[in-house]
């Protein structure tokens, strides 16, 4: 009997997700839901800790507001727990446990070498303690799990290479214990540029800036305006290019392409007759209104009826710590700690 893959991804609740988090990520988990045993996981303890920044500290309560719409946007893109585990990291206490367990055997330079805390706490006054470890609850999160699989940026395969060598580490101390993930980077979707600058990767954490992303719960409008604003070149050809000066063009035609679901050829034959770049920018906007609208909807239902979402992420929480916690008490019985 072939053997069920075990899927783990993580997103943190900040900022407002937006369309490249949905063609990079959550659709193709709703895609491929199916496929594998999935666990997709709504890191409020990451989204904790990134908070505390020099003197900022974050909103107790803009994160409970974050976390529930985060949630009410993947059940709303498909999600379906009869296929899925979502939850919410902070209710299932194997993460935070476990994750003072591996910190106990990960060398602090393996943290001091993260791209991202170099780059976060470069020229801070002050960073958390959180900043440098949450690469440890990470790994936590993927291997507490035995997932296989992990669905990740470019941007976050260091973070899996890491769980991978915390994982060997502590199967070499203790015996095999952890299965060790495999990044997986997806094909298509995986980079979405901002609209403004088709050179940057568009990011949540710039979607308050008008013009720059496409954010999933805009209204029809909204997302018109910000396609037709979007950065092209003086040129008029409307192919897919490898050149800098088509990245403009270029990151349109992918956001056809994803959500057309056509190949490269089918997708340039559809503009071939096209008098320019605003008939481009009004097909995609058309395409990622015709996606966005329903998602929106089920956003707005679900948020309706907020006692039914927590109900829903219970589940998910109680499955996921039937995986977890048993896992967890396997550390702790390895590394000579009793277990009640």
């Amino acid at each position: 009997m072939k053997e069920i893959k075990r899927v783990f991804s993580g997103v943190q609740p900040s900022g407002d997700p937006q369309l490249g988090n949905y063609l990079g990520a959550f659709k193709g988990w709703v895609d491929r839901q199916s496929e594998k045993e999935n666990f997709f996981c709504v890191v409020d303890l990451h989204a904790l800790g990134a908070g505390f920044i020099d003197t900022v500290t974050p909103d107790p309560e803009q994160l409970v507001s974050q976390t529930r719409d985060l949630a009410a946007i993947l059940f709303a893109c498909g999600l379906d727990p009869q296929k899925s585990t979502l939850f919410v990291q902070s209710h299932v206490p194997a993460h935070a446990e476990g994750c003072w367990l591996l910190n106990c055997v990960t060398p602090l330079g393996w943290l001091e070498r993260m791209t991202q805390f170099k780059d976060k706490s470069e020229g801070r006054g002050s960073v958390s303690t959180a900043l440098l470890d949450y690469p440890v609850l990470m790994a936590g999160d993927i291997i507490f799990y035995d997932a296989h699989e992990v669905p990740v940026g470019e941007d976050q395969k260091q973070h899996v290479e890491l769980a991978r060598d915390i994982a060997n580490r502590f199967n070499s101390i203790y015996g095999e214990t952890f299965v060790v993930p495999e990044p997986v980077i997806p094909d298509i979707g995986g980079r979405v540029m901002g609209l403004n600058d088709p050179l940057v990767k568009m990011s949540k954490s710039y979607s308050h800036i008008r013009g720059h992303a496409v954010r999933i719960l805009d209204d029809p409008k909204e997302i018109e305006r910000s396609f037709m604003r979007a950065v092209t070149d003086s040129g008029n050809e409307i192919r897919f290019s490898e050149e800098e000066e088509k990245a403009g063009v270029n990151n349109l035609l992918g956001i056809y392409k994803v959500i057309t679901g056509k190949s490269e050829q089918e997708v340039e034959r559809d503009f071939e007759s096209a008098r320019g770049y605003g008939d481009l920018k009004k097909a995609v906007a058309e395409v990622v209104i015709e996606e966005l609208t329903p998602i929106r909807k089920e956003y707005e239902h679900l948020m309706n009826d907020v006692a039914e979402l927590d109900r829903l992420l219970a589940i998910g929480a109680d499955h996921a710590a039937s995986i977890s916690m048993p896992k967890v008490k396997e550390m702790k019985e390895r590394m000579g700690l009793i277990v009640p």
